[in-house]
């Protein structure tokens, strides 16, 4: 998923542009490489790319990094527009997944990189589940056979859980799916509603394909992300999950006045203090770990599941008219260097090439070797908006339907089907 909408919660960005300097750009004469990213300074990505940017420009002399601000937003409006003209940067954050690098990918608006991956070894830093959310083929469709971007850090869900209510209320760390539904019903006898929620965004449907996830295999995975077979949105996984949501909200686990809150909605309260658990990314932590002061939090992984949504996080892509592709790929090299991977972890990031022994908090190594674990059992499951533009849209229609009781999950799941149905006769799948 989603990072996208995550990155809209995270606006403000800092863009870092670099232009050339007295044309041309060889010999002596100074250079900016324009470099834009949209991850707000004091993020763990946000901190570990201006340390890379002071050891790019020691490494480079007379290179200069000048900032520009843009957002995600502006570049989901306008990459193909800017990447299209001679303001093109010749480096750039941008979001993974068919209908946003890989859409660029397939209008040729970024550069084919397989050869330098390769040659730097970037390539075997990244497992699997990883690499596929970089790599497209001539559809635009990702788990391709081209490198268009590189990802320094990767992101998953887990459940964020809130230990002084568990203490309060005598509830333990659920280990099995059993303990976890044991100890919302505890909760709710209780007069608390267990889990932070919200319609109006991503974290609804988050909810919902975590538990499609938890009856899924990898195969499964493939043929709703990358079109690899039929998908039948009233197969056990999807009936499943819609049918258990629906329940949940019956049951009480989840707020039936959540229908329109938004994701900052959830996640604020939760820092109040006001739920026990919220399931959700790890792109919650580092400020989690700042802003919590109230009582004490840890997490854990969605238990009895082989599978769970996450994916790596966003990419360097190197526009097609970059005039400084080389300068790019070196620094690209550089956020991948062991000591930027672990300022990343330090500061509550998920680095690919990350090495816990080197990280200093003790939740920060666990965050990073819960990741290790996914990722090494290739049980990173996407996020479910990925497959078509404007599904994101779909689902939180849907998830919004589930929770207000104005359909029956059927109906919900055949609204999901005519969406992404349509949209593969759109790309000729």
């Amino acid at each position: 998923m989603l990072k996208a909408t995550k990155a809209l919660a995270a606006l403000a960005a800092g863009a870092l542009a670099l232009s050339a300097c007295g044309g041309g750009g060889g010999g002596s004469s100074s250079k900016e490489l324009k470099l834009w990213h949209y991850e707000t300074q004091d993020s763990a990505m946000g901190v570990a790319w201006n340390q890379a940017i002071k050891e790019f420009e020691a490494a480079h002399p007379g290179v200069k990094v000048k900032f520009e601000e843009k957002s995600f937003e502006q570049m989901q409006k306008t990459a193909p527009m800017i990447l299209n003209s001679k303001d093109a940067p010749d480096i750039m954050e941008y979001n993974k997944g068919n209908a946003t690098a890989g859409l660029l990918a397939k209008q040729g608006l970024l550069t084919d990189m397989t050869a330098e991956v390769t040659k730097r070894g970037w390539d075997k830093l990244l497992p699997p589940s990883v690499a596929e959310t970089a790599k497209y083929d001539a559809k635009g469709v990702m788990g391709g056979d081209k490198w268009y971007g590189v990802p320094n850090y990767a992101e998953y869900l887990q459940v964020y859980y809130n230990k002084s209510l568990f203490d309060k209320y005598g509830v333990k760390v659920p280990t099995t799916f059993d303990e976890f539904t044991k100890a919302m019903d505890t909760f709710v006898q209780k007069g608390v509603t267990p889990l932070s929620n919200a319609g109006a965004e991503y974290p609804a449907q988050q909810y919902l394909y975590q538990l499609a996830l938890s009856k899924a295999d990898k195969p499964w995975v493939d043929r709703y992300e990358r079109y690899t077979g039929k998908v039948d949105f009233h197969d056990p996984a999807w009936t499943y999950a819609a049918n258990t949501f629906n329940d949940w909200v019956k049951k009480g686990y989840i707020a039936k006045n959540s229908s329109g809150l938004k994701a900052e909605d959830a996640g604020t309260a939760f820092i109040a203090g006001k739920f026990p658990m919220f399931f959700s990314g790890s792109w919650w932590y580092g400020r989690y770990e700042k802003e919590i002061k109230n009582f004490q939090w840890d997490t854990f992984l969605w238990p009895d599941t082989k599978l769970t949504l996450g994916s790596s996080g966003n990419l360097w892509v190197v526009p097609k008219g970059s005039k400084n592709k080389d300068l790019a790929y070196d620094f690209i090299n550089i956020t991948m260097k062991k000591e930027i991977q672990n300022l990343l972890a330090d500061n509550g990031g998920v680095p690919v090439a990350g090495d816990p022994a080197g990280v200093k908090d003790p939740k920060n190594k666990k965050l990073i070797e819960n990741y290790q674990t996914l990722a090494n059992n290739d049980a990173l499951g996407f996020y479910p908006d990925w497959p078509a533009p404007a599904f994101y849209d779909v689902l939180v229609a849907g998830t919004q339907k589930l929770i207000t009781g104005s359909a029956p999950p059927s109906s919900v799941l055949d609204g999901f089907a005519k969406a992404y149905n349509e949209n593969l006769s759109n790309i000729g799948h």
